[in-house]
């Protein structure tokens, strides 16, 4: 399939005064995301010499479903803002009098990049962008998990889910329960970035993907007591790393120490800081739906939201 060339300034963009549309996060992003070392990555999902209706750009698409995540859009959401925004079209690469791509471009798009599972390498790619800007502290590294409702209906007594991957769990400290997957992230401490980032259904204990949550680089482990065992802890020090993880108790030791106590007040305060992530992903960027069915889908829309995360979290502190 070939390509459109895209980008190229109408006559009417050129009469649009300067700071007609503007966005000062999207423009950050265009100047220090490097997008040509993602485009690499994907050139291969579009042939420039096959037959047929030319196609867009991958990058076109790709910032389409990073604009999809930051603002949580459907893809027909985002076909609207895409002919309704001027900012949109500007960060996508698309002129005021070319036709943005439809809902069914973006998702068979958003579906390629699953089936060549390439959201962990796009994630790797925006890490290494990460690293070599010296943004990524690597003082500790905080771990914690949050639940996201599945869009499926919730099997009932005589009828199973649409979802055959999502769980149930129960909601910590809330009342009811949710049916759907489980976010586990590593958060830097310091920069608020996403190191790393694992969905599973929602029955899996935190502490099961924990140790794939660190990456060795770190000096410390920040977390709560649901990641704390003899063997992490042993692991963690023979490693070179202070682990900071809160203390439970046990049935030889039900209730704990006074020192034990304040230690995990102490390791709380401290890790307190990854409710802000939490708090971005699901009331700014509106991560609160798994839009897709199963787990290989769910994880997808979870690694992409951690990629948009991390590039408007590396435009907010950088001078």
């Amino acid at each position: 399939m070939a390509v459109k060339r895209t980008g190229q300034m109408s006559l009417v963009d050129a009469l649009l005064p300067v700071k007609s549309g503007s966005n000062r996060q999207l423009e950050r992003l265009n100047g220090l995301v490097k997008w040509y070392r993602f485009e690499r990555l994907m050139r291969h999902l579009r042939c420039e010499t096959s037959p047929g209706r030319p196609g867009y750009p991958v990058l076109v698409l790709f910032k389409a479903v990073l604009l999809q995540s930051l603002y949580g859009l459907s893809e027909r959401e985002l076909e609207e803002a895409l002919n309704d925004r001027l900012s949109f079209r500007r960060f996508c690469g698309l002129s005021l009098e070319e036709a943005v791509p439809d809902h069914t471009v973006l998702n068979r798009f958003r579906n390629r990049l699953v089936e060549e599972a390439l959201m962990e390498r796009l994630f790797g790619e925006l890490d290494r962008q990460l690293e070599k800007a010296g943004v990524i502290v690597k003082r500790g590294t905080m771990l914690d998990a949050t639940l996201i409702e599945a869009v499926s209906a919730r099997p009932g007594d005589s009828r199973p889910s649409p979802d055959p991957d999502a769980r149930f769990a129960k909601r910590q400290g809330k009342s009811g329960s949710v049916f759907g997957y489980k976010a586990h992230v590593g958060v830097d401490e310091g920069s608020g970035l996403i190191r790393t980032v694992i969905a599973t259904p929602a029955n899996v204990n935190d502490t099961t993907p924990a140790d794939l949550l660190i990456r060795g680089d770190e000096k410390r482990i920040w977390a709560d007591a649901a990641y704390d065992t003899h063997a992490r802890r042993a692991r963690l020090k023979a490693a070179g790393i202070i682990p900071r993880i809160a203390r439970r108790p046990n049935k030889h030791h039900p209730d704990l120490p006074p020192r034990l106590k304040r230690y995990n007040r102490l390791i709380a305060r401290r890790r307190a800081a990854v409710e802000t992530t939490f708090a971005t992903l699901k009331q700014r960027m509106h991560l609160t739906r798994i839009r897709y069915v199963g787990l290989t889908k769910a994880s997808a829309q979870i690694v992409m939201a951690a990629i948009a995360f991390n590039m408007r979290r590396w435009a907010a502190i950088t001078p």
